[in-house]
Protein backbone atom coordinates (compact mmCIF):
# COMPACT_ATOMS: atom_id res chain seq x y z
CA UNK A 1 0.00 0.00 0.00
CA UNK A 2 1.03 3.58 -0.95
CA UNK A 3 1.89 5.82 2.12
CA UNK A 4 -0.29 8.37 0.60
CA UNK A 5 -3.23 5.91 0.81
CA UNK A 6 -3.67 6.53 4.70
CA UNK A 7 -3.59 10.19 4.13
CA UNK A 8 -6.29 9.69 1.10
CA UNK A 9 -8.23 7.72 3.34
CA UNK A 10 -8.46 10.28 6.14
CA UNK A 11 -9.29 12.98 3.32
CA UNK A 12 -12.44 10.37 1.81
CA UNK A 13 -13.64 9.76 5.18
CA UNK A 14 -13.73 13.50 6.36
CA UNK A 15 -15.13 14.70 2.93
CA UNK A 16 -12.08 17.21 2.53
CA UNK A 17 -11.87 19.32 -0.67
CA UNK A 18 -8.36 18.34 -1.71
CA UNK A 19 -5.32 17.17 0.56
CA UNK A 20 -2.60 19.69 0.24
CA UNK A 21 1.61 18.71 0.63
CA UNK A 22 3.68 21.76 0.21
CA UNK A 23 7.14 21.69 0.82
CA UNK A 24 8.13 23.36 4.33
CA UNK A 25 4.64 22.94 5.27
CA UNK A 26 2.88 20.23 7.30
CA UNK A 27 0.43 18.22 5.30
CA UNK A 28 -2.74 19.50 5.31
CA UNK A 29 -6.23 18.95 4.30
CA UNK A 30 -8.98 21.31 3.32
CA UNK A 31 -12.28 21.15 4.61
CA UNK A 32 -15.04 23.41 4.81
CA UNK A 33 -14.26 26.43 7.51
CA UNK A 34 -10.22 26.22 6.61
CA UNK A 35 -7.46 24.11 6.51
CA UNK A 36 -6.60 20.85 8.94
CA UNK A 37 -2.99 19.30 9.24
CA UNK A 38 -2.78 15.58 9.07
CA UNK A 39 1.09 15.00 9.98
CA UNK A 40 3.33 16.60 12.71
CA UNK A 41 6.33 17.51 11.31
CA UNK A 42 6.72 19.95 7.97
CA UNK A 43 7.25 17.88 5.16
CA UNK A 44 11.15 17.99 2.64
CA UNK A 45 10.98 18.27 -1.17
CA UNK A 46 12.17 14.73 -1.08
CA UNK A 47 9.38 13.61 1.13
CA UNK A 48 6.74 15.61 -1.38
CA UNK A 49 8.62 13.77 -4.40
CA UNK A 50 8.68 10.38 -2.72
CA UNK A 51 5.45 10.48 -1.75
CA UNK A 52 4.06 11.62 -5.43
CA UNK A 53 6.63 9.25 -7.20
CA UNK A 54 4.78 6.13 -5.46
CA UNK A 55 1.68 6.60 -7.23
CA UNK A 56 2.81 8.40 -10.21
CA UNK A 57 3.18 6.38 -13.26
CA UNK A 58 5.96 6.09 -15.56
CA UNK A 59 5.94 9.72 -17.36
CA UNK A 60 4.63 11.61 -14.63
CA UNK A 61 7.36 9.73 -12.00
CA UNK A 62 10.39 11.06 -14.60
CA UNK A 63 8.82 14.68 -14.31
CA UNK A 64 8.75 15.14 -10.73
CA UNK A 65 12.25 13.88 -11.07
CA UNK A 66 13.28 16.07 -13.24
CA UNK A 67 11.74 18.77 -11.55
CA UNK A 68 8.68 20.20 -14.22
CA UNK A 69 5.07 20.18 -13.30
CA UNK A 70 3.18 16.83 -13.36
CA UNK A 71 -0.39 16.20 -13.54
CA UNK A 72 -1.74 12.62 -12.79
CA UNK A 73 -4.64 10.41 -12.10
CA UNK A 74 -4.36 7.85 -9.59
CA UNK A 75 -6.34 5.13 -8.40
CA UNK A 76 -7.23 3.42 -5.32
CA UNK A 77 -9.58 1.58 -2.85
CA UNK A 78 -11.09 5.04 -1.40
CA UNK A 79 -11.57 6.11 -5.29
CA UNK A 80 -10.15 7.76 -8.51
CA UNK A 81 -7.85 11.15 -7.51
CA UNK A 82 -6.61 14.41 -9.56
CA UNK A 83 -3.02 15.27 -8.36
CA UNK A 84 -1.03 18.27 -9.42
CA UNK A 85 2.49 18.97 -8.45
CA UNK A 86 4.66 22.30 -9.80
CA UNK A 87 7.95 23.62 -8.10
CA UNK A 88 6.83 27.36 -7.37
CA UNK A 89 10.05 29.86 -6.54
CA UNK A 90 11.71 26.66 -6.06
CA UNK A 91 9.25 24.90 -3.81
CA UNK A 92 7.70 21.63 -4.67
CA UNK A 93 3.71 22.48 -4.01
CA UNK A 94 1.12 19.60 -4.88
CA UNK A 95 -2.78 19.03 -3.95
CA UNK A 96 -5.00 15.63 -4.87
CA UNK A 97 -8.08 15.93 -5.02
CA UNK A 98 -11.31 13.58 -5.68
CA UNK A 99 -11.93 12.96 -9.80
CA UNK A 100 -15.30 13.80 -9.72
CA UNK A 101 -16.03 12.93 -13.43
CA UNK A 102 -14.67 9.27 -12.49
CA UNK A 103 -16.50 6.07 -13.39
CA UNK A 104 -15.63 5.01 -9.30
CA UNK A 105 -17.56 7.95 -8.14
CA UNK A 106 -20.62 7.32 -10.64
CA UNK A 107 -21.12 4.19 -9.49
CA UNK A 108 -20.77 4.57 -6.13
CA UNK A 109 -23.00 7.73 -5.50
CA UNK A 110 -20.21 10.32 -5.45
CA UNK A 111 -19.20 10.83 -1.35
CA UNK A 112 -22.53 11.42 -0.23
CA UNK A 113 -22.63 8.56 0.94
CA UNK A 114 -19.68 8.68 3.08
CA UNK A 115 -19.88 8.22 6.68
CA UNK A 116 -19.97 11.41 8.47
CA UNK A 117 -17.63 12.02 11.89
CA UNK A 118 -19.69 13.01 14.79
CA UNK A 119 -16.75 13.93 17.63
CA UNK A 120 -15.48 17.41 16.90
CA UNK A 121 -11.99 18.37 17.63
CA UNK A 122 -10.44 21.51 17.74
CA UNK A 123 -7.84 21.93 14.80
CA UNK A 124 -4.21 22.59 15.90
CA UNK A 125 -2.38 26.00 14.80
CA UNK A 126 -1.24 25.74 11.31
CA UNK A 127 1.43 27.33 10.23
CA UNK A 128 1.64 29.80 7.10
CA UNK A 129 -1.36 27.94 5.66
CA UNK A 130 -4.26 28.89 7.99
CA UNK A 131 -6.40 30.84 5.53
CA UNK A 132 -10.32 30.56 4.74
CA UNK A 133 -11.53 28.14 2.81
CA UNK A 134 -12.61 30.37 0.65
CA UNK A 135 -9.72 31.23 -0.63
CA UNK A 136 -7.28 28.56 -1.67
CA UNK A 137 -3.91 28.36 0.07
CA UNK A 138 -1.23 30.98 -1.59
CA UNK A 139 0.91 28.26 -2.48
CA UNK A 140 -1.41 25.42 -3.59
CA UNK A 141 -0.22 23.96 -6.96
CA UNK A 142 -3.76 23.86 -8.54
CA UNK A 143 -5.95 26.35 -7.14
CA UNK A 144 -8.77 26.33 -9.44
CA UNK A 145 -9.07 22.39 -8.83
CA UNK A 146 -9.42 22.79 -5.13
CA UNK A 147 -11.68 26.00 -5.15
CA UNK A 148 -14.37 25.06 -7.71
CA UNK A 149 -14.99 21.32 -6.26
CA UNK A 150 -18.52 21.34 -4.38
CA UNK A 151 -18.54 20.94 -0.98
CA UNK A 152 -20.82 17.54 -0.48
CA UNK A 153 -24.11 17.90 0.98
CA UNK A 154 -23.71 17.12 5.21
CA UNK A 155 -19.75 17.43 5.62
CA UNK A 156 -18.89 18.12 8.40
CA UNK A 157 -16.54 20.88 9.26
CA UNK A 158 -13.55 19.34 11.39
CA UNK A 159 -11.44 16.37 11.83
CA UNK A 160 -12.31 13.50 14.19
CA UNK A 161 -9.28 12.37 15.77
CA UNK A 162 -9.59 8.65 14.93
CA UNK A 163 -10.40 9.14 11.83
CA UNK A 164 -7.71 12.06 10.72
CA UNK A 165 -5.12 10.72 13.07
CA UNK A 166 -3.28 13.86 13.15
CA UNK A 167 -0.27 12.14 14.17
CA UNK A 168 0.53 10.54 10.94
CA UNK A 169 3.92 10.78 10.28
CA UNK A 170 5.22 10.58 6.30
CA UNK A 171 8.61 8.33 5.74
CA UNK A 172 11.48 9.37 3.59
CA UNK A 173 12.17 6.26 2.05
CA UNK A 174 15.36 7.49 1.38
CA UNK A 175 16.12 7.99 5.17
CA UNK A 176 15.00 4.64 5.72
CA UNK A 177 17.79 3.23 3.36
CA UNK A 178 20.52 5.42 4.55
CA UNK A 179 19.32 3.71 8.39
CA UNK A 180 19.45 0.62 7.04
CA UNK A 181 22.68 0.82 5.54
CA UNK A 182 24.17 2.03 8.72
CA UNK A 183 22.89 -1.07 10.75
CA UNK A 184 23.82 -3.44 8.47
CA UNK A 185 27.28 -1.69 8.38
CA UNK A 186 27.39 -2.29 12.35
CA UNK A 187 26.46 -6.21 12.11
CA UNK A 188 29.16 -7.01 9.14
CA UNK A 189 31.75 -5.43 11.85
CA UNK A 190 30.66 -6.90 14.65
CA UNK A 191 29.93 -4.14 16.91
CA UNK A 192 27.06 -4.25 19.54
CA UNK A 193 25.72 -0.85 19.60
CA UNK A 194 25.21 2.18 16.95
CA UNK A 195 24.84 5.65 18.33
CA UNK A 196 23.36 8.40 16.56
CA UNK A 197 24.16 12.06 17.57
CA UNK A 198 22.93 15.62 16.15
CA UNK A 199 26.65 17.47 15.03
CA UNK A 200 28.13 14.26 15.11
CA UNK A 201 29.20 11.01 12.44
CA UNK A 202 27.51 7.73 13.18
CA UNK A 203 29.62 5.87 16.30
CA UNK A 204 29.77 2.40 16.77
CA UNK A 205 30.41 0.18 20.02
CA UNK A 206 33.19 -2.27 19.29
CA UNK A 207 35.04 -4.29 21.38
CA UNK A 208 33.24 -2.18 24.36
CA UNK A 209 35.07 0.75 22.85
CA UNK A 210 33.77 3.74 20.97
CA UNK A 211 34.57 4.02 17.38
CA UNK A 212 33.51 6.71 14.84
CA UNK A 213 32.64 5.51 11.35
CA UNK A 214 35.25 6.67 8.99
CA UNK A 215 33.99 8.73 5.73
CA UNK A 216 30.66 9.60 7.74
CA UNK A 217 29.31 12.90 7.59
CA UNK A 218 28.24 14.81 10.49
CA UNK A 219 24.33 13.92 11.17
CA UNK A 220 22.02 16.92 11.08
CA UNK A 221 19.13 17.34 13.14
CA UNK A 222 16.61 16.87 10.00
CA UNK A 223 18.44 13.68 8.49
CA UNK A 224 18.09 12.31 12.03
CA UNK A 225 15.17 12.88 12.70
CA UNK A 226 13.49 11.70 9.23
CA UNK A 227 16.10 8.39 9.48
CA UNK A 228 14.23 7.30 13.10
CA UNK A 229 10.86 8.24 11.83
CA UNK A 230 11.34 6.21 8.50
CA UNK A 231 11.35 3.20 10.90
CA UNK A 232 9.59 4.23 14.01
CA UNK A 233 6.15 2.65 14.53
CA UNK A 234 3.33 5.11 15.01
CA UNK A 235 2.67 4.46 18.45
CA UNK A 236 6.59 5.13 19.64
CA UNK A 237 6.41 8.46 17.36
CA UNK A 238 3.60 9.66 19.37
CA UNK A 239 5.27 8.98 22.51
CA UNK A 240 8.24 10.33 21.03
CA UNK A 241 6.42 13.73 20.60
CA UNK A 242 5.08 13.66 23.99
CA UNK A 243 7.65 12.13 26.78
CA UNK A 244 10.79 12.87 23.86
CA UNK A 245 11.92 9.00 24.60
CA UNK A 246 10.93 6.10 23.65
CA UNK A 247 11.74 2.03 23.19
CA UNK A 248 11.54 -0.03 20.11
CA UNK A 249 12.57 -2.94 18.01
CA UNK A 250 13.07 -3.07 14.46
CA UNK A 251 14.12 -6.15 12.21
CA UNK A 252 16.38 -6.27 9.11
CA UNK A 253 15.16 -9.23 7.44
CA UNK A 254 17.64 -11.75 7.61
CA UNK A 255 20.35 -9.76 8.96
CA UNK A 256 19.03 -8.70 12.40
CA UNK A 257 17.12 -7.27 14.65
CA UNK A 258 17.49 -4.09 16.97
CA UNK A 259 16.88 -2.61 20.46
CA UNK A 260 16.33 0.67 19.96
CA UNK A 261 16.26 3.96 22.09
CA UNK A 262 15.12 7.38 20.79
CA UNK A 263 15.51 10.28 22.89
CA UNK A 264 15.80 14.03 22.80
CA UNK A 265 19.27 15.58 23.88
CA UNK A 266 20.54 19.16 23.88
CA UNK A 267 21.41 19.46 19.96
CA UNK A 268 18.61 17.67 19.11
CA UNK A 269 17.47 13.80 18.61
CA UNK A 270 19.82 11.13 19.60
CA UNK A 271 19.59 7.33 19.26
CA UNK A 272 21.11 3.94 20.87
CA UNK A 273 20.41 0.76 18.65
CA UNK A 274 21.89 -2.37 19.97
CA UNK A 275 22.25 -5.51 17.68
CA UNK A 276 20.01 -9.05 18.47
CA UNK A 277 21.59 -11.37 16.32
CA UNK A 278 18.71 -13.32 13.99
CA UNK A 279 20.39 -16.46 15.46
CA UNK A 280 19.13 -17.86 18.30
CA UNK A 281 22.22 -17.95 21.06
CA UNK A 282 22.00 -21.83 22.88
CA UNK A 283 23.41 -22.12 26.30
CA UNK A 284 26.83 -23.90 24.69
CA UNK A 285 27.63 -21.37 22.69
CA UNK A 286 27.30 -18.72 25.58
CA UNK A 287 29.51 -21.46 28.18
CA UNK A 288 26.72 -22.02 30.34
CA UNK A 289 27.63 -24.27 33.07
CA UNK A 290 26.05 -27.69 33.50
CA UNK A 291 24.84 -26.37 36.89
CA UNK A 292 23.07 -23.35 36.01
CA UNK A 293 21.40 -25.24 33.27
CA UNK A 294 20.09 -27.59 35.31
CA UNK A 295 17.93 -24.54 36.58
CA UNK A 296 16.05 -24.70 33.50
CA UNK A 297 14.48 -27.98 34.19
CA UNK A 298 12.58 -26.73 37.91
CA UNK A 299 9.28 -27.30 37.83
CA UNK A 300 8.91 -23.83 39.89
CA UNK A 301 11.27 -21.07 41.63
CA UNK A 302 12.46 -17.81 40.84
CA UNK A 303 15.75 -17.60 38.72
CA UNK A 304 17.58 -14.26 38.28
CA UNK A 305 20.18 -12.46 35.94
CA UNK A 306 21.70 -9.89 37.01
CA UNK A 307 24.47 -7.14 35.69
CA UNK A 308 25.19 -4.11 35.18
CA UNK A 309 23.41 -2.43 31.79
CA UNK A 310 24.64 -3.63 28.45
CA UNK A 311 26.30 -6.76 30.70
CA UNK A 312 24.68 -9.03 28.30
CA UNK A 313 21.82 -10.72 30.80
CA UNK A 314 19.31 -10.46 27.52
CA UNK A 315 21.43 -12.97 25.87
CA UNK A 316 22.26 -14.98 28.72
CA UNK A 317 18.13 -15.18 29.76
CA UNK A 318 17.49 -16.11 25.98
CA UNK A 319 20.08 -18.62 25.21
CA UNK A 320 17.92 -20.55 29.13
CA UNK A 321 14.59 -19.75 27.17
CA UNK A 322 16.43 -21.80 24.44
CA UNK A 323 17.21 -24.33 26.30
CA UNK A 324 13.61 -25.19 27.77
CA UNK A 325 11.99 -24.75 24.75
CA UNK A 326 14.30 -27.24 23.29
CA UNK A 327 14.33 -30.06 26.21
CA UNK A 328 10.80 -29.35 28.15
CA UNK A 329 7.03 -29.42 26.44
CA UNK A 330 5.52 -26.21 28.18
CA UNK A 331 3.54 -22.67 27.74
CA UNK A 332 6.39 -20.25 28.26
CA UNK A 333 5.34 -16.53 28.28
CA UNK A 334 7.64 -13.80 27.98
CA UNK A 335 7.03 -10.16 28.79
CA UNK A 336 9.27 -7.30 27.35
CA UNK A 337 10.00 -4.28 26.67
CA UNK A 338 10.66 -4.15 23.94
CA UNK A 339 10.38 -7.56 22.27
CA UNK A 340 14.36 -8.87 21.89
CA UNK A 341 15.05 -12.29 20.83
CA UNK A 342 12.21 -13.90 19.16
CA UNK A 343 11.57 -17.61 19.87
CA UNK A 344 10.25 -19.95 17.09
CA UNK A 345 8.00 -22.30 18.87
CA UNK A 346 9.66 -25.80 19.27
CA UNK A 347 8.94 -27.77 22.00
CA UNK A 348 7.30 -25.20 23.79
CA UNK A 349 4.29 -22.53 22.73
CA UNK A 350 5.96 -19.12 23.17
CA UNK A 351 3.51 -16.51 24.23
CA UNK A 352 5.51 -13.34 23.75
CA UNK A 353 3.95 -10.09 24.78
CA UNK A 354 5.41 -6.32 24.32
CA UNK A 355 5.06 -3.52 27.57
CA UNK A 356 3.16 -0.69 25.69
CA UNK A 357 1.86 -2.92 22.38
CA UNK A 358 0.03 -6.17 23.92
CA UNK A 359 0.18 -5.03 27.63
CA UNK A 360 0.23 -1.88 29.70
CA UNK A 361 2.98 -2.62 31.86
CA UNK A 362 5.02 -5.63 33.65
CA UNK A 363 2.97 -6.08 36.81
CA UNK A 364 -0.35 -5.53 34.81
CA UNK A 365 1.02 -8.40 32.29
CA UNK A 366 2.67 -10.82 34.92
CA UNK A 367 -0.91 -10.61 37.03
CA UNK A 368 -2.86 -11.76 33.52
CA UNK A 369 -0.29 -14.39 33.30
CA UNK A 370 -1.71 -16.26 35.59
CA UNK A 371 -4.94 -16.97 33.85
CA UNK A 372 -2.86 -17.90 31.23
CA UNK A 373 -2.00 -21.51 31.81
CA UNK A 374 1.56 -20.74 32.12
CA UNK A 375 4.31 -22.67 33.34
CA UNK A 376 7.43 -20.56 32.92
CA UNK A 377 7.20 -16.98 32.81
CA UNK A 378 10.24 -14.64 31.96
CA UNK A 379 9.78 -11.26 33.38
CA UNK A 380 12.08 -8.68 31.02
CA UNK A 381 13.00 -6.42 34.23
CA UNK A 382 11.74 -6.45 37.86
CA UNK A 383 11.02 -2.65 37.88
CA UNK A 384 9.21 -1.95 40.91
CA UNK A 385 8.21 -3.34 44.31
CA UNK A 386 4.54 -4.32 42.88
CA UNK A 387 6.54 -6.73 39.95
CA UNK A 388 8.63 -8.17 42.24
CA UNK A 389 6.52 -8.82 44.93
CA UNK A 390 4.25 -10.44 41.99
CA UNK A 391 7.08 -11.96 40.62
CA UNK A 392 7.86 -14.03 44.33
CA UNK A 393 4.26 -14.97 44.46
CA UNK A 394 4.07 -16.72 41.02
CA UNK A 395 7.12 -18.21 41.81
CA UNK A 396 5.97 -19.74 45.14
CA UNK A 397 2.74 -21.31 43.16
CA UNK A 398 4.26 -23.42 41.34
CA UNK A 399 5.26 -21.49 37.89
CA UNK A 400 9.22 -20.95 36.74
CA UNK A 401 10.05 -17.67 36.99
CA UNK A 402 13.27 -15.52 35.21
CA UNK A 403 13.72 -12.16 35.53
CA UNK A 404 16.04 -9.47 35.56
CA UNK A 405 17.79 -6.97 38.03
CA UNK A 406 20.40 -4.27 37.61
CA UNK A 407 22.58 -5.66 40.23
CA UNK A 408 26.20 -6.49 40.40
CA UNK A 409 26.38 -9.34 43.02
CA UNK A 410 24.37 -12.59 44.12
CA UNK A 411 24.33 -11.09 47.55
CA UNK A 412 23.35 -7.26 46.52
CA UNK A 413 21.01 -9.09 44.49
CA UNK A 414 18.86 -10.35 47.65
CA UNK A 415 19.61 -7.19 49.78
CA UNK A 416 18.12 -5.15 46.52
CA UNK A 417 14.64 -7.61 46.78
CA UNK A 418 14.55 -6.67 50.25
CA UNK A 419 15.15 -3.04 50.32
CA UNK A 420 12.30 -2.30 48.16
CA UNK A 421 9.68 -3.70 50.20
CA UNK A 422 8.64 -1.27 53.53
CA UNK A 423 10.07 -2.45 56.76
CA UNK A 424 6.96 -4.07 58.07
CA UNK A 425 7.02 -6.41 55.45
CA UNK A 426 10.26 -7.19 54.89
CA UNK A 427 10.32 -10.25 57.41
CA UNK A 428 8.09 -11.28 55.17
CA UNK A 429 9.34 -11.23 51.83
CA UNK A 430 12.74 -13.04 53.37
CA UNK A 431 10.43 -16.31 54.25
CA UNK A 432 9.16 -15.93 50.90
CA UNK A 433 12.50 -15.32 49.16
CA UNK A 434 14.40 -17.92 51.32
CA UNK A 435 12.05 -20.84 49.75
CA UNK A 436 11.32 -19.50 46.29
CA UNK A 437 14.96 -17.81 45.22
CA UNK A 438 16.54 -20.84 43.23
CA UNK A 439 19.27 -19.10 41.65
CA UNK A 440 21.30 -15.57 40.76
CA UNK A 441 23.59 -15.27 37.67
CA UNK A 442 25.38 -12.08 38.15
CA UNK A 443 27.45 -10.95 35.15
CA UNK A 444 29.81 -8.61 33.55
CA UNK A 445 31.78 -8.59 30.16
CA UNK A 446 34.92 -8.42 29.83
CA UNK A 447 37.59 -7.34 26.82
CA UNK A 448 39.11 -10.65 25.65
CA UNK A 449 42.92 -10.53 24.79
CA UNK A 450 42.93 -10.67 20.62
CA UNK A 451 39.28 -8.76 20.35
CA UNK A 452 35.94 -9.16 21.83
CA UNK A 453 34.41 -10.03 24.62
CA UNK A 454 33.85 -12.61 27.41
CA UNK A 455 31.22 -13.09 30.22
CA UNK A 456 32.48 -13.61 34.05
CA UNK A 457 29.74 -14.96 35.98
CA UNK A 458 28.83 -14.84 39.96
CA UNK A 459 26.59 -18.07 40.33
CA UNK A 460 24.56 -18.50 43.61
CA UNK A 461 22.58 -21.74 43.73
CA UNK A 462 20.26 -21.79 46.48
CA UNK A 463 20.78 -24.75 49.30
CA UNK A 464 19.63 -24.90 52.75
CA UNK A 465 22.50 -23.48 54.12
CA UNK A 466 22.09 -20.09 51.56
CA UNK A 467 18.21 -20.52 52.74
CA UNK A 468 18.56 -20.27 56.35
CA UNK A 469 21.02 -16.90 55.85
CA UNK A 470 18.52 -14.96 53.71
CA UNK A 471 15.43 -15.96 55.88
CA UNK A 472 17.72 -15.15 59.08
CA UNK A 473 18.75 -11.56 57.70
CA UNK A 474 22.63 -12.88 57.43
CA UNK A 475 22.91 -11.87 53.45
CA UNK A 476 26.78 -10.73 53.94
CA UNK A 477 27.59 -13.94 54.47
CA UNK A 478 26.67 -15.11 51.58
CA UNK A 479 29.90 -14.69 49.75
CA UNK A 480 31.65 -17.38 52.46
CA UNK A 481 29.29 -19.85 51.27
CA UNK A 482 30.18 -19.34 47.34
CA UNK A 483 33.51 -19.22 48.11
CA UNK A 484 33.38 -23.04 50.19
CA UNK A 485 30.62 -24.13 47.29
CA UNK A 486 32.61 -24.39 44.30
CA UNK A 487 31.99 -28.30 43.71
CA UNK A 488 28.18 -27.39 43.62
CA UNK A 489 28.76 -24.97 41.06
CA UNK A 490 28.75 -21.90 43.07
CA UNK A 491 31.14 -18.98 41.77
CA UNK A 492 32.09 -15.95 43.28
CA UNK A 493 33.18 -13.06 40.72
CA UNK A 494 36.56 -12.80 41.70
CA UNK A 495 36.78 -16.56 41.16
CA UNK A 496 34.93 -16.24 38.02
CA UNK A 497 37.54 -13.17 37.05
CA UNK A 498 40.53 -15.18 37.97
CA UNK A 499 39.92 -18.12 35.82
CA UNK A 500 39.78 -15.70 32.62
CA UNK A 501 43.11 -14.20 33.65
CA UNK A 502 44.49 -17.75 34.28
CA UNK A 503 42.90 -19.01 30.71
CA UNK A 504 44.68 -16.48 29.27
CA UNK A 505 41.58 -14.75 27.97
CA UNK A 506 41.46 -11.93 29.82
CA UNK A 507 44.27 -9.12 30.64
CA UNK A 508 44.71 -8.76 34.93
CA UNK A 509 44.14 -5.25 34.13
CA UNK A 510 41.17 -5.63 33.17
CA UNK A 511 39.95 -8.14 35.04
CA UNK A 512 40.99 -5.98 38.43
CA UNK A 513 38.73 -3.27 37.10
CA UNK A 514 35.48 -5.58 36.44
CA UNK A 515 36.45 -6.68 39.92
CA UNK A 516 33.81 -5.65 43.14
CA UNK A 517 36.45 -6.46 46.23
CA UNK A 518 39.46 -5.03 44.31
CA UNK A 519 42.01 -5.79 47.32
CA UNK A 520 41.26 -9.62 47.60
CA UNK A 521 41.45 -9.95 43.84
CA UNK A 522 45.21 -7.87 43.89
CA UNK A 523 45.69 -10.85 46.34
CA UNK A 524 44.46 -13.64 44.40
CA UNK A 525 46.77 -12.25 41.37
CA UNK A 526 49.83 -12.12 42.98
CA UNK A 527 49.49 -15.36 44.09
CA UNK A 528 49.39 -16.70 40.99
CA UNK A 529 52.14 -14.29 39.83
CA UNK A 530 50.30 -12.44 36.92
CA UNK A 531 51.85 -9.03 35.97
CA UNK A 532 50.17 -6.12 38.71
CA UNK A 533 52.37 -3.45 37.65
CA UNK A 534 49.62 -1.11 36.60
CA UNK A 535 48.56 -1.12 40.58
CA UNK A 536 51.55 1.02 41.05
CA UNK A 537 50.73 3.08 38.60
CA UNK A 538 47.35 5.04 39.67
CA UNK A 539 46.29 2.03 40.92
CA UNK A 540 46.60 3.46 44.67
CA UNK A 541 42.36 2.36 44.86
CA UNK A 542 43.45 -1.17 44.79
CA UNK A 543 44.81 -0.65 48.66
CA UNK A 544 41.81 1.81 49.80
CA UNK A 545 39.16 -0.16 51.73
CA UNK A 546 36.79 2.22 50.74
CA UNK A 547 36.80 1.42 47.05
CA UNK A 548 35.94 -2.08 47.76
CA UNK A 549 33.09 -1.24 50.54
CA UNK A 550 34.71 -3.41 53.22
CA UNK A 551 37.98 -4.09 55.20
CA UNK A 552 41.19 -4.63 53.15
CA UNK A 553 41.72 -8.00 55.04
CA UNK A 554 44.62 -10.02 53.00
CA UNK A 555 45.75 -7.50 50.91
CA UNK A 556 49.37 -7.73 49.64
CA UNK A 557 51.89 -5.10 51.36
CA UNK A 558 53.01 -4.22 47.90
CA UNK A 559 50.59 -1.82 47.66
CA UNK A 560 51.34 0.94 49.64
CA UNK A 561 48.71 2.74 51.97
CA UNK A 562 48.45 6.29 52.49
CA UNK A 563 50.87 7.74 54.45
CA UNK A 564 48.60 10.16 56.32
CA UNK A 565 47.67 9.33 59.61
Amino acid sequence: MAQLDRLLSVMVSNRANALVLNEGDVAQLEVPGGVRPVTKQPLTSQQVVALLREIAPADAGAKLEAGTAATFQYSSDDGVFIARAALTDGRWEASICVDDDSAFLQESGGMAGATAVATPVAAPAVSRAAAPAAAAPARTAAPAATATRPVPTGAQPVIARAAAAPDVVVADPRAKVEIDSLLKHMVSKGASDLHLRVGEPPVLRLHGEMQRIEGQPMLTDDALRAMLLSIMPERNRNEFEDLHDTDYAYEIEGIARFRANAAMERKGPAAVFRVIPAQMVTVEQMGVTPEVQQLCYLTKGLVLVTGPTGSGKSTTLCSLIDLVNRSRTDHVITIEDPIEFVHPNKNCIITQRQVGVHTKSFKSALRAALREDPDIILVGELRDLETVAIAIETAETGHLVFGTLHTTTAAGTVDRIIDQFPADRQEQIRVMLAESLKGVISQTLCKKIGGGRVAAREILLTNPAISNLIRESKVFQINSVLQTSRKLGMVTLNDALIDLVDGKLVEPKEAYTKAIDKPNFATMLRNRNHDVSFLDIGGADAADPKAAGRPATGASPAVKPAAKR
